[in-house]
C-alpha cells in the first residue's frame, strides 16, 4: 500500500496560488507561459532540466461538464467558489466519525479506501479551464466511430465491463483490469486520478525515465533516434520515441498494448472503461515554465476509436516531499478473494 504523500496537494495549492491569473474576462484566459525574467534551468550536458517530481492533481473534468456548454475558462469568482466547495468537502471526508464497532452483514458492501489514502486535490487547473480537454472547442471527446460503437458494445466487451464492476464472477484472474492485477495503472496520456498523481522524472543524453507512483512502473523514452518497436510487438507503456523542440520534450508513444485512458465522464466512453485501439498514437509535449510549474500538453489519435484526433493540457506542479514506493502487489490478496468470491457465486448459481 502507497504512503499518502502529505504536502502534495498543498504544493499544488500554493503553485495556484503564486501564478493565479487576474480576473480578466474569461474567453480571454491565456495559456501557461513562463515569467519573462527567468531562465529554464539546464543539465550539464545541455537539455532543458526536468528532473524533479511532478504531481498533476486537479478537481478540472476531462470533458467540460454540460452545464456550461460554451464557456472554456472560468472566472476568478467561479474558480474560487469550486475550490471553496472542494475544500469543504475534504474537511468533511476528514471530520472525525463514528468507530464501527459491529461487524459488516455477511455478504455486504466491504466499501473502498476512506479519505486517509486518497489524494484530495481542491485546485482547478493554473489556466482556469473548464476541462482539460482543449481540442474540440467545445472541451468535449470527439464522436465514436461506429467500429469503436460496434467494439465497446459487442457481448464480449458488456460482459468484461460486467466482470471487472462486479456485476457477474470472473472466470478468472486475466478477465480483471490491469490495476487490479497490479500491472498497469495510469495509461498514456497520463491524467489524474483519486490518488498517487506524482511522477518522477530522470535524465541523460539519451533517455528521459518518468516513474510513476501508482504502480511502480517506469517509462523508458529514448532520445537517441531508434525507430519505434515493429508493429507486432505491443507494450503497456508502448513504444516511446523522444526529442527537443527548443524547450519542450516531445514524446510520440505507439505500440500500446490494451491502452486506456482513465477519467472518462459519459456512459458510452465508460463501458469500454476507456479503452482505446492498439493503433493509437499520443503525442505529449512537456515544457516547463517556471521554478515549480510543468506544462504538460498531449493529442490523441485514434482513427479506429474517434472520428477526429482530440488534445488536452494540464500543469504539473514540482512536489519537493520524498516519493515512497507503491507496494501494490504483496501477494495480492485481493485477487484471490476476488477469484473465491467469483467461485463462491458460481457455486450459488447452480444450487438455485
Amino acid at each position: 500500500m502507497s504512503h499518502r504523500l502529505t504536502g502534495t496537494c498543498g504544493a499544488l495549492a500554493a503553485v495556484v496560488a503564486l501564478l493565479c491569473l487576474t480576473a480578466a474576462p474569461a474567453a480571454a484566459q491565456p495559456e501557461l507561459q513562463a515569467p519573462a525574467d527567468w531562465t529554464p534551468p539546464r543539465t550539464p550536458w545541455g537539455d532543458p532540466d526536468l528532473r524533479a517530481i511532478w504531481n498533476n492533481a486537479t478537481i478540472t473534468p476531462l470533458e467540460r461538464p454540460a452545464e456550461l456548454a460554451d464557456q472554456a475558462f472560468f472566472t476568478a469568482d467561479e474558480v474560487a467558489a469550486r475550490e471553496r466547495q472542494a475544500q469543504d468537502r475534504v474537511d468533511q471526508q476528514n471530520a472525525p466519525s463514528e468507530v464501527r464497532t459491529e461487524p459488516l452483514p455477511v455478504g455486504g458492501n466491504v466499501g473502498a479506501y476512506n479519505s486517509y489514502w486518497t489524494e484530495q486535490s481542491t485546485s482547478i487547473v493554473r489556466t482556469m479551464r473548464t476541462s482539460l480537454i482543449t481540442d474540440p472547442a467545445d472541451g468535449r471527446l470527439p464522436e465514436l466511430t461506429p467500429q469503436a460503437l460496434a467494439r465497446i458494445t459487442s457481448p464480449a466487451s458488456v460482459r468484461l465491463a460486467d466482470v471487472q464492476e462486479g456485476r457477474i464472477p470472473a472466470d478468472g484472474p486475466e478477465e480483471m483490469g490491469l490495476s487490479e492485477r497490479c500491472l498497469w495503472y495510469r495509461g498514456i496520456p497520463t491524467l489524474p486520478t483519486g490518488y498517487n498523481n506524482n511522477y518522477h522524472f530522470f535524465q541523460t543524453p539519451d533517455f528521459v525515465l518518468i516513474l510513476q507512483e501508482h504502480i511502480h512502473d517506469l517509462r523508458v523514452v529514448y532520445l537517441d533516434g531508434r525507430p519505434h518497436l515493429p508493429p507486432a510487438i505491443h507494450q503497456f507503456a508502448g513504444s516511446s520515441r523522444g526529442y527537443w523542440e527548443g524547450d519542450t520534450l516531445v514524446i510520440e508513444t505507439r505500440n500500446l498494448r490494451e491502452p486506456f485512458i482513465r477519467r472518462w465522464s459519459r456512459p458510452e466512453h465508460s463501458l469500454s472503461r476507456g479503452r482505446l485501439s492498439e493503433s493509437a498514437v499520443v503525442t505529449e509535449r512537456f515544457t516547463r515554465v517556471g521554478p515549480d510549474l510543468l506544462d504538460y500538453r498531449f493529442t490523441v489519435d485514434d482513427p479506429e476509436t474517434w472520428t477526429r484526433p482530440w488534445s488536452g493540457a494540464l500543469p504539473y506542479a514540482r512536489n519537493d516531499q520524498p516519493m515512497f514506493e507503491f507496494a501494490c502487489h504483496e501477494g495480492n490478496y485481493g485477487m484471490m478473494n476476488i477469484m473465491t468470491g467469483s467461485r463462491a457465486e458460481d457455486a450459488e448459481a447452480e444450487g438455485r
